[in-house]
């Protein structure tokens, strides 16, 4: 089973810049797909981005394209979202997902493993 722990969370200005990170307790994190998702109080968890195994499939909301990059190092068993040009509307909780397999996916119920989330709060 495949721990992940979410951190880099924070307060940021809008237009600031943050960097997530998500550490899988597995080796095996590397045969596995990684998304992230996130959740905004009274919500429902929202796609965000996701990363195929290898790094060579890539998808972004729309709503965060142009501005975040999801990336992995498999060799450090972690993976990363790059978040520039931060918005309010950015707030929410921010999950790291995985599911083992290839490919990556917006879907939430098709990933097994999830951290326990990392509070991103954009405001001046």
């Amino acid at each position: 089973q495949v721990q992940l722990v979410e951190s880099g969370g924070g307060l940021v200005q809008p237009g600031g810049s943050l960097r997530l990170s998500c550490a899988a307790s597995e080796r095996t994190f590397s045969t596995y797909a990684m998304g992230w998702f996130r959740q905004a109080p009274g919500k429902e968890r929202e796609f965000v981005a996701a990363i195929s195994w290898r790094g060579r499939s890539i998808s972004y909301a729309d709503s965060v394209k142009g501005r975040f990059t999801i990336s992995r190092d498999n060799a450090k068993n972690t993976g990363y979202l790059q978040m520039n040009s931060l918005k309010p509307e950015d707030t929410a909780v921010y999950y790291c997902a995985a599911r083992y397999g290839s490919g990556p996916t917006a879907v939430p119920s098709e990933y097994m493993y999830w951290g326990q989330g990392t509070q991103v709060t954009v405001s001046s």
